[in-house]
């Protein structure tokens, strides 16, 4: 049998994951009108991208956001937040560069010349259209996708140069650029059978960059994994305040039985529970039934002491997830993802209180998520101090820093 070249082996990869779409796929849980409403949902905001309170907001590529007034371009070409009345902004959904399985370890202390984020709308020549009107995975094209999806399999086996850039240093000096103060590092625990330990290896980061004390530490478990418990303790003991789940990439639905014990021993560990919220449309296709919101509200009536992240704000499942939010005050909203005319509803129907910033760091640029805040929020100047940081500072001061006892 002829050796497989990698590229190869990528693709077989990918077209496994196709093969799964539909027999994987529980239709108790998801059904052909779940699958037609996230159709419905791209055609609708198509048709009402520009006509929302803000108009048109498109610019050329993340740095085109220096167009705006609160931005320029500084002498690297970097875009740079210039406006020193925007409060300083604590963002809470960002990652690091991965690499897993058989993938070579990122060294993430090095500085490199560039960013490439995963979906790098400055990474092309001309750069992409960003619309701030529409959901961000809106903007890319299917090569774009298709893309990501080869550097996921990349960082499974041979490594990502891509992901290689996405390391501390090169975040926080476009934290700097952008006015971020601390970003919140999440990882992901995927059940793979080696190499993944994303958790320890990433604290292990903070520990040793002069940077640590920006980063507010993440943890994650797999609820397959029969050692959850003490490797979760073991984190939060390492200073952990968040846990990050993810029931698309790790495969689960959210009121599973094994993932409510997690979320009841998140609330004794006294952490706050980020997940990934609703379909964000480019993920495979047999993931979305994990991800519908009608899933996400038992843990919020079962556990009303433990504070949820919903991540992107349903994503593109939104409609649900307000409903969500409007029902339980357990329920924050992390706002990344969002367009300005959705994340204005989310400010006067769920109220600014509980709106969270995040960035998702390094998918996209810092910039592409603040931009959306500072228009969606001028002459709002409360809202927007809630929003960019006032929202996050109260959720981490109600959960302290110690376990609570059973």
């Amino acid at each position: 049998m002829p050796m497989l070249r990698r590229r190869d082996l990528g693709r077989l990869l990918l077209l496994g994951g196709a093969a799964c779409a539909s027999a994987c796929v529980d239709r108790s849980r998801y059904s052909e009108a779940d699958a037609a409403s996230l159709d419905a949902q791209r055609a609708a905001e198509r048709a009402a991208s520009g006509r929302g309170p803000f108009g048109v907001q498109r610019y050329s590529g993340y740095r085109g956001l220096a167009d705006l007034p609160w931005f320029e371009l500084n002498e690297q070409g970097r875009l740079e937040l210039v406006d020193d009345a925007v409060p300083r902004t604590i963002d809470l959904h960002t990652h690091l560069g991965m690499s897993l399985l058989f993938a070579p370890a990122i060294d993430l202390q090095a500085r490199t010349p560039r960013v490439e984020h995963l979906l790098d709308c400055d990474g092309t020549d001309p750069p992409c259209e960003l619309d701030l009107d529409v959901y961000i995975n809106s903007n890319f094209r299917d090569s774009d996708l298709r893309a990501l999806q080869l550097d996921a399999v990349s960082r499974l086996l041979w490594g990502s140069g891509a992901s290689e850039t996405q390391t501390l240093p090169n975040l926080v000096a476009e934290m700097d650029d952008v006015g971020v103060e601390r970003a919140a590092i999440l990882p992901i625990a995927f059940g793979l059978p080696f190499g993944d330990d994303l958790a320890d290896r990433w604290l292990d980061a903070i520990d040793a960059s002069p940077d640590g004390a920006r980063f507010i530490r993440g943890a994650s478990v797999h609820l397959g994994d029969e050692d959850w418990r003490p490797k979760l303790q073991a984190q939060a003991a390492r200073g952990a305040r968040m846990v990050k789940l993810h029931p698309a990439g790790q495969r689960y639905f959210p009121d599973d039985p094994s993932a409510m014990e997690i979320y009841e021993e998140c609330g004794r560990l006294g952490l706050v529970v980020f997940l990934h919220g609703g379909r964000a449309g480019i993920e495979p296709g047999y993931a979305h039934q994990f991800t519908m919101m009608r899933g996400y509200e038992p843990m919020l009536a079962e556990h009303p002491d433990v504070p949820f992240v919903l991540g992107h704000a349903g994503a593109r499942d939104v409609e649900d997830a307000i409903v969500l939010a409007r029902r339980y005050p357990n329920a924050w909203l992390g706002i990344h993802g969002q367009g300005v005319t959705v994340l204005d509803r989310l400010t006067r129907e769920v109220g600014s209180d509980r709106l969270l910033f995040g960035s998702d760091w390094p998918f996209y640029h810092l910039g592409a998520t603040l931009a959306k805040v500072l228009i969606v929020t001028e002459d709002r100047p409360e809202v927007r101090h809630a929003i960019l940081r006032g929202n996050a500072e109260r959720l981490l001061a109600s959960r302290g820093s110690t376990p609570r006892r059973s």
